[in-house]
């Protein structure tokens, strides 16, 4: 396939046996400077005078390294067990248990005793993240000294890797750079766009005959590499066996000491869960052990410590809501009284928020109006109560629905709900702040577009919560997953441990019809007498870009009304013959033709900018001088330094259907080229079609794929562990 699937779509097994296109997979070292920045990303822009999009990102980032330090303080006894293990599985085990001490283990240690099963902790409140500091410095990570850049330049060039990498390089390692390389050439492995063949390469020119596939520092570099393209494509963890067999298909002769070596040196984390019993075996069962020896089920999985801890504290935070009565504001008697005024669904999800401390709601657009109602409810009973999206787009079309503006920075607070987006709600750029506490200061918020956090989004929330506090999760369950490690919203609704929520409301109108279909695997067709839904047949990509260019520039304003600026362009990938870049290529030359003088880009380009992976931020370019590219992104002014343009901007008027998750315009094209059925899926279709609200056309060349994709491709599966995580300490609901 030559169109470029997107990290988040890509197969499980494909996420740790990784080709040239699988996602998280990089493009070649020399072409670095591009690798991984085609992931959907942005997050709302600020005015130069607030703290910067990256700079809010950063301060998250800090928040979490420094609670998943204090995480690591606290962990001094064996890992929670699912139960008695043997085998490589305890082996793995001992050797976490050596790491935590503080040895590194021995040959020995793999034969340890097999450790007490420790019973799950009781939630407890977890310290409350600081709020962040507003820095004034710029925005991005500190770059390496020149001295050393240069240094690992001269390295780079003796091993043959592209001088072009020094920069980045030296960031990522520090100081000493240079001698880091020389001592452990796989580390260049760490830096984003390099593959492992290309060490492989960049080794055997420094070490040469001292090279070897049987090389430790090799096993340990290649099982952190698979780990982190997994966590690309949507895990938390992979399961040993797993990890083990794709690292023997990298030439690692030796995968268990691989894997033994990286959490050795506590680059990655073991963890066992019990696996679920069946009825009899649990009737059966005397207590908690079971029999003298008797050995029980558990998978071993291994992850990345970044993850690992971020799904652990989203579990412990929302064990506490759950746990927890919510705050009493407003009598029983109002909000009943407010429930009964309500109509369907819509009051059942306020009798739910009324007891209960968190709350799941499905369903697809229209259900949305629920969610408003319930905060406007809350907002009459005086609550302080908000709303969130984890993106610019969604946040901005839930602020139409309830009919406000975006919220500005903190104040006294709205007169009316608002809506702001996560990174703005958890930096402090948006919303009411946070109390004396460090906890955000409200009493209900209702996320909207749930499907899209991940878990380290989720993990802070949980945590910034007020105690008493009403969370509410909504979304669309059908659509895309987040783009981060995880299935939050998707694992709470299996977990079953709060009450769920499912809106009766349909979608109207021949698109909602056609939408709804394609969720239970039908794609019918569908009475469209205002053309609200045209198949435009194309026999090779080069007419589907003709017609795409034809269809956005001429006969959608023509025949539906809908001007260029309202019609957005989705197609499976950024590469192939009808991707993103060449779908935008041909739509400038249409549209806004121009010599692209800066950096590629002129004034009146629609563009998306990436101020941090994951978060897209549509906008269009204004002009550009020496500070950098000068862009209008929702009603803000952002400035791009000219460093960053390459890596962080790109034309926007096609783009991919993550990058398009959580907006909806009049009038959507979705592309669908020959050679893009292998990236087609159910969720991937149903969240393409879905960004239109009156008019979809579909340049339609894969013929039979289309509707096979919708009948039997359902979502690929994603390794997380929350729900076991979540089962020792909640209550399970019907």
């Amino acid at each position: 396939m030559s169109t470029e699937p997107e990290p988040a779509t890509e197969d499980t097994a494909h996420a740790v046996d990784t080709g040239p296109e699988t996602p998280g997979t990089a493009e070649p070292a020399g072409a670095a400077s591009e690798a991984r920045l085609d992931e959907p990303a942005g997050d709302g822009g600020e005015a130069a005078a607030q703290v910067s999009e990256v700079e809010a990102e950063l301060a998250a980032q800090r928040i979490e390294r420094e609670r998943i330090e204090r995480r690591k303080a606290e962990k001094q006894g064996p890992i929670d067990a699912g139960g008695k293990l043997s085998g490589s599985a305890a082996d793995l085990l001992a050797a976490v248990r050596a790491v935590e001490s503080g040895e590194k283990p021995a040959a020995t240690v793999f034969g340890a005793p097999e450790p007490a099963r420790r019973p799950a902790p009781e939630p407890v409140r977890p310290p409350r993240p600081a709020p962040p500091e507003h820095s004034a410095e710029p925005a991005g990570p500190a770059g390496a000294a020149p001295e050393t850049v240069q240094s690992v330049r001269r390295v780079l060039a003796e091993g043959g890797a592209p001088e072009g990498l020094a920069t980045q390089t030296a960031a990522l390692l520090g100081e000493g750079a240079q001698d880091a390389l020389r001592e452990d050439p796989w580390l260049l492995l760490r830096v984003a766009g390099v593959r492992p063949e290309q060490a492989d390469g960049f080794a055997r020119a420094l070490l040469g005959a001292e090279c070897g596939p049987d090389d430790e520092r090799r096993g340990r570099a290649v099982t952190v590499w698979l780990l982190e393209q997994a966590a690309l494509a949507g895990h938390t963890a992979l399961e040993l066996p797993r990890l083990t067999a794709t690292l023997a298909q990298r030439g690692v002769p030796d995968p268990d000491a691989a894997v033994q070596s990286t959490l050795a040196e506590g680059e990655a984390l073991a963890f066992q869960d019990a696996l679920e019993e069946t009825g009899a075996r649990r009737e059966g069962e005397q207590d908690e052990e079971g029999e003298e020896g008797e050995e029980r089920p558990v998978r071993v999985l291994i992850g990345l410590e970044r993850y690992a801890l971020a799904e652990e504290s989203l579990a412990d935070g929302l064990a506490r809501l759950v746990n927890s009565a919510p705050k009493q504001d407003g009598s029983a008697a109002d909000w009943e009284q407010a429930a009964a005024s309500a109509q369907g669904s819509a009051a059942e999800l306020i009798r739910a928020v009324a007891g209960h401390g968190l709350v799941l709601h499905t369903g697809g657009e229209a259900s949305l109006a629920e969610p408003a109602a319930l905060l406007r409810t809350a907002h009459a009973l005086g609550l302080r109560a908000w709303a969130a999206a984890p993106g610019p787009l969604g946040r901005d079309r839930f602020a139409a629905l309830l009919g406000a503006a975006p919220a500005e920075p903190p104040s006294s607070g709205p007169k009316a709900p608002a809506a702001v987006t996560v990174t703005g709600l958890l930096t402090g750029a948006e919303g009411p702040g946070r109390d004396a506490d460090g906890a955000l200061d409200l009493d209900l918020l209702v996320v909207v577009d749930a499907p899209q956090l991940d878990v380290e989004a989720g993990a802070l929330l949980a945590e910034s919560l007020p105690d008493g506090a009403r969370l509410v999760l909504a979304g669309d369950p059908a659509v895309l997953w987040s783009v981060g490690p995880g299935r939050v919203f998707a694992d709470l609704l299996a977990a079953r441990v709060c009450p769920k929520i499912a809106s009766r409301r349909p979608d109207p109108g021949p698109l909602g019809e056609l939408v709804s279909g394609i969720g239970i695997g039908e794609l019918g067709q569908v009475e469209a007498p205002g053309k609200e839904v045209v198949i435009v047949p194309v026999r090779d990509a080069g007419e589907a870009v003709h017609r795409t260019v034809q269809l956005v520039a001429d006969s959608v304003p023509r025949a539906i009304g809908v001007p260029v600026e309202e019609t957005q362009v989705i197609t499976p990938g950024h590469g192939g013959a009808a991707g993103t870049r060449v779908l935008n290529a041909a739509l400038k030359e249409r549209l806004n033709p121009g010599p692209g003088r800066f950096g590629g880009f002129d004034p009146g380009d629609r563009v998306v900018h990436t101020p941090a992976p994951g978060r897209v931020l549509p906008g269009r370019v204004v002009t550009a001088d020496a500070e950098g590219l000068h862009l209008s992104c929702a009603g803000e002014t952002v400035i791009v330094p000219r460093d960053r343009v390459e890596g962080s901007v790109r034309h926007g008027w096609a783009l991919t259907a993550h990058q398009a998750l959580g907006g909806r315009w009049p009038a959507a094209v979705v592309v669908l080229p020959g050679d893009a059925v292998q990236a087609l899926s159910r969720p991937w279709i149903y969240t393409a079609f879905g960004r239109a609200a009156r008019h979809l056309s579909v340049v339609h060349g894969v013929e039979q794929a289309l509707p096979r994709a919708v009948a039997e491709i359902p979502a690929k599966p994603r390794t997380t562990r929350l729900p076991r995580l979540l089962a020792p300490q909640t209550p399970t609901t019907d």
